[in-house]
């Protein structure tokens, strides 16, 4: 399994590639007044692929690197520039066979990235610190390290047993999406090509539900179908939380939520963290050629070493791809344009940010960690105040995560014999 992690981490860096060859200076510019609010805030981003670079020979996150060299956008002096207090740490796995053989081997990739993370925060307690609760972060933050929640994106690991999410929330994990690209047994994604085959979540996406719950871990419906973000609004007892999405509105894309569901979103409780991606942001066309260089790409990138030179020609390669069929590129005002329809539709009170950094995040004008400070100084350019800011950088995050650790803890507190809640309202 160690061969399709580190292929992920090629990918992720090849996804990337685009946004490191050509620098464009758009975005906001950060004045005096606007960074030093930013410095003040709490900031954390829902959604850091980094944890996907820490398999790349050579590479530490402790020292400043270059995207056109291997792609990263994120690493500790590029969060100090930022102003970013760190957020959700993704352990991301990819969608294998469904066969009890891949979703053991699904399980034991899982823990490889996991266990990385943990590994950084023992490494470096100066610099990192894990996050358990969702009071731990302004604690972090206010001792000048970086904030480490863990989250799951895809949780095709525990299919076959949803009671190992127990072990993952023991390790750290706080936030769990059922799904990623591809349907699986939990429940339906939004861009399979085969569409639908739960209609939303199945039996044991149900059980993943309720034992999040039981465990005070956050649901993430960002990459779900719209029939399993209806679900899990119902049937979760705590809110949900879209960890990196769009607006239907803006760009209409399937893993973007349209405004009826963002309404009941808000409505619940619940929050939609918007993501810098620019296929889910403006519309990108498919030509055949590209997509089938890409795909030999995707393949070479399958078998390749984790090395800086291997990531180096793959990255040469897809820029040569991007010049031969280039697409548009979406702006950060591409981007703005999604945050600013969420807050119109859901409140500021329901509204945050999950860039997807080192996950193929990143647009004109905002390439990397050094960039957050942008949209503090877009925010204030629209006459928010710091209050309604922070809610936007962390205080809704937070709200949604001490939920969810509040009904764990009132589970808990019940006598022995107590009848549980039921699974839906």
């Amino acid at each position: 399994m160690a061969r399709i992690r580190n292929s992920i981490a090629l990918v992720a860096g090849l996804l990337l590639a685009a946004v490191a060859m050509a620098v464009d200076p758009a975005g906001p510019v950060v004045s005096k007044t606007a960074r030093a609010l930013h410095e003040q805030l709490l900031t954390l981003d829902s959604h850091l692929d980094t944890p996907m670079n820490f398999e790349l020979q050579g590479w530490d996150i402790l020292q400043r690197h270059d995207a056109l060299q291997d792609g990263s956008q994120v690493d500790l002096p590029r969060l100090i520039e930022g102003g970013l207090d760190g957020g959700f740490w993704a352990i991301y796995t990819p969608q294998g066979p469904r066969t009890a053989a891949g979703v053991q081997a699904a399980r034991d990739a899982a823990f490889a990235p996991l266990v990385a993370i943990r590994e950084l925060v023992a490494a470096h307690p100066r610099q990192f610190e894990l996050a358990l609760k969702a009071d731990d972060a302004a604690r972090i933050a206010a001792g000048g390290k970086r904030v480490v929640f863990l989250s799951i994106e895809n949780g095709f690991p525990v299919e076959g047993d949803p009671g190992l999410l127990q072990t993952f929330q023991r390790l750290g994990v706080r936030l769990a999406g059922p799904v990623h690209l591809c349907n699986n047994g939990l429940a339906d994604s939004s861009t399979d090509p085969q569409g639908p085959e739960w209609h939303g979540l199945s039996e044991q996406g149900r059980r993943f539900v309720a034992e999040a719950n039981r465990l005070g871990i956050v649901l993430d419906a960002s990459h779900a179908s719209d029939e399993v973000l209806d679900q899990l609004i119902e049937l979760s007892r705590t809110p949900v939380l879209l960890s990196h999405s769009g607006l239907k509105a803006v760009f209409d894309h399937p893993r973007n939520i349209d405004d009826a569901r963002l309404r009941r979103l808000a409505a619940s409780g619940g929050v939609i963290q918007i993501n810098f991606l620019s296929d889910y942001l403006i519309a990108t066309p498919h030509d055949p050629a590209r997509d089938q260089a890409l795909q030999a790409l995707w393949a070479d990138a399958r078998t390749g070493p984790p090395t800086l030179a291997a990531r180096q020609a793959l990255i040469a390669r897809k820029a040569e791809i991007e010049r031969r069929w280039p697409v548009p590129r979406a702006s950060f005002e591409d981007a703005f344009a999604h945050l600013l329809h969420a807050i119109r539709v859901a409140g500021i009170e329901h509204v945050g940010i999950g860039a997807d950094f080192d996950g193929g995040g990143g647009v004109t004008g905002f390439e990397d960690a050094r960039d957050y400070p942008k949209i503090t100084a877009r925010l204030l350019a629209e006459g928010f105040g710091p209050a309604e800011i922070q809610q936007v950088w962390s205080g809704n995050l937070l709200r949604v995560l001490r939920a969810a650790e509040t009904y764990a803890q009132g589970l808990q507190a019940r006598p022995v014999g107590a009848a549980s809640a039921p699974s839906s309202p």
